[in-house]
């Protein structure tokens, strides 16, 4: 396995990284809560099961690069530093762990179950823990707030995000994953 970034997946890093900004867009606010439902765990829970790890990783980096220098990248189109030490920073870290675990559970993603699997954890478990422990700090909130604030609204949706992500995925890498993989 070769170390060196290729052209391939600098291509499909940016791709996902665009699809991430994308779904971001896409931002509706919650009045109890500073943290917006979007559609970026979806994107995460794709670029987990469909690229490589090394892909997926870069991805995500990609997209917190972008917004940490200041494009309006994040959620609800803002950018800057100063996002990722608010309250929804442990979510934008947490969608990089949780794509790694996503990366690390899949195996060679052609099992429903194994995917689905892979996406609860990464996508909705890795990621709210994350950012509820996050928000908790800084916040200066209790942990149960946290939850109620910065999970509960998020499950059904996110879950929903599990039902379209997993079946696509699967389906991406029969028809197209050895162009991912390769």
């Amino acid at each position: 396995m070769s170390k060196k970034i290729t052209i391939k997946d600098l291509t499909y890093s940016s791709l996902f990284a665009a699809l991430i900004i994308v779904l971001g867009f896409v931002s509706i606010p919650l009045p109890f809560s500073p943290v917006p439902v979007t559609g970026q765990t979806l994107a995460i829970m794709l670029a987990g099961c469909i690229l490589t790890k090394r892909q997926a990783i870069f991805s995500v980096l990609t997209f917190l690069f972008l917004g940490i220098i200041g494009l309006p990248v994040f959620a609800g189109g803002i950018g800057g530093i100063g996002v990722v030490f608010g309250p929804r920073g442990g979510y934008l870290i947490g969608f990089l762990v949780g794509v790694m675990v996503i990366s690390l559970l899949k195996g060679k993603g052609t099992k429903l179950s194994l995917l689905a699997l892979a996406n609860v954890v990464g996508g909705i478990i890795v990621v709210y823990a994350i950012g509820v422990i996050w928000l908790s700090v800084v916040a200066g909130i209790g942990l149960n707030e946290a939850i109620v604030a910065g999970a509960l609204p998020f499950i059904p949706g996110d879950i929903a995000k599990v039902v379209v992500a997993t079946p696509l995925a699967l389906v991406i890498n029969e028809r197209v994953g050895k162009l991912v993989t390769a």
